[in-house]
């Protein structure tokens, strides 16, 4: 079993996804933040919805992605500003982070 801990973050996508394809609403996307390129880092996109993924849901999300949340580790919420490269007004933004490990077999 791989000890390597990774970093997994969810936030609300308001204009657009990053993978693997526009939707037509706020979505929710969970990624895994590994080496080599953003384009190839495991992701998980949630149907077009401004409601937060429950805990199963995001647990879910993150073993069809081939990791889980390491015993005892935690989500944590933080805000952040709105990027000022967007079409609408600044606001602020919920980020969900936590620490993970890869599943045996995972991605």
């Amino acid at each position: 079993m791989s000890k390597q801990i990774f970093g997994a973050q969810m936030s609300l996508r308001c204009c657009d996804t990053t993978s693997p394809k526009p939707t037509p609403g706020p979505c929710w996307q969970l990624y895994v933040a590994m080496t080599g390129l953003v384009s190839e880092w495991p992701t998980h996109t949630w149907p077009p919805t401004a409601e937060i993924p429950t805990l199963d849901e995001r647990a879910e999300a993150l073993t069809d992605l081939g990791f889980t949340l390491p015993e005892g580790a935690e989500w944590e919420w933080t805000e952040h500003t709105g990027p000022d490269y967007h079409p609408h007004p600044a606001r602020v933004l919920l980020l969900c982070s936590a620490k993970v490990r890869q599943l045996d077999g995972g991605a």
